[in-house]
């Protein structure tokens, strides 16, 4: 007998990941990670941009302001953390201050 599988089957234990920016760092061991998708609307059938933020763990604090990050969803740590820092995907321009000079 031969078993065939679907592709709407889940994978035991498969957690969901995602792709986005780094808004903050501001917090111990937390970051928020803006995610950017576009959906087409219900019933104007236009395509609008929608974001969210989710609260993710970063032990050791790896992440910095604007890299493109993945997280995965975890257990919940806290009341709103149910995402954990996977890997960084790129990390951001690091663009040094600008000193200003007086023209005499």
């Amino acid at each position: 007998m031969v078993e065939t599988t679907t592709n709407t089957e889940k994978k035991a234990g498969a957690r969901k990941t995602m792709v986005g920016e780094v808004v903050s760092t501001k917090m111990a061991k937390t970051i928020v990670v803006e995610v950017n998708r576009q959906k087409a609307h219900p019933y104007y059938k236009r395509v609008v941009k929608r974001s969210k933020k989710f609260y993710a763990h970063d032990e050791q604090g790896t992440a910095k302001l604007g890299d493109v990050v993945k997280i995965e969803e975890t257990r919940p740590l806290s009341k709103l953390k149910r995402w954990q820092l996977k890997d960084v995907i790129r990390r951001a321009a690091q663009v040094a201050p600008v000193e200003e000079t007086a023209v005499n």
